[in-house]
């Protein structure tokens, strides 16, 4: 994701697993049923409404609770392009990268912008502006991140170091 336009699903703070991906849903791995039921009980609109490139805005602690790899691999299965929060619960951040979802943390963008906004997202700049030229920058993802999530995940990562 180069730049490109995006819709904002904004979120709050403490955005927990369990809300990502409630636990009645966990009793399959197909990313595909999985992303069906993303935010089901919290917005049940999300799925219906999101489209491919379309991102999350969130505050602090966005991924807390349990561990489960599922809750990036509901939200990717969306085809959201990217999740920006204020901060992230370790575990979550992990398992996203590992999992090819790009994270970025931004101080101001749940401040700046609201659910069903259109911003430009840079990410060579590190930068999301809506068209009245509020903007947010946030930390720039990292060449090793960013080789991961263009490999879609890092088991495919190092998959493709080892074929070389």
């Amino acid at each position: 994701m180069a730049k490109a336009f995006a819709r904002v699903f904004k979120y709050g703070d403490n955005i927990d697993t369990d809300v990502i991906i409630p636990t009645r849903f966990l009793n399959t791995g197909d990313p595909a049923q999985l992303g069906k039921n993303c935010f089901a009980d919290y917005d049940p609109a999300f799925v219906r409404d999101v489209r491919p490139g379309d991102i999350i805005v969130a505050g602090e602690n966005f991924g807390c609770g349990s561990s489960r790899e599922q809750a990036p691999v509901a939200i990717k299965a969306n085809g959201v392009a990217m999740v920006v929060a204020k901060s992230f619960a370790r575990i979550f951040f992990r398992n996203a990268v590992n999992l090819g979802l790009t994270i970025v943390e931004s101080k101001t963008a749940a401040d700046i912008f609201d659910y069903g906004d259109t911003v430009e997202v840079d990410m060579a700049a590190g930068k999301l502006t809506r068209a009245d030229g509020a903007a947010a920058a946030f930390t720039p993802v990292g060449e090793a991140m960013r080789e991961i999530i263009a490999a879609g995940g890092l088991i495919n990562y190092i998959n493709s170091k080892r074929a070389r």
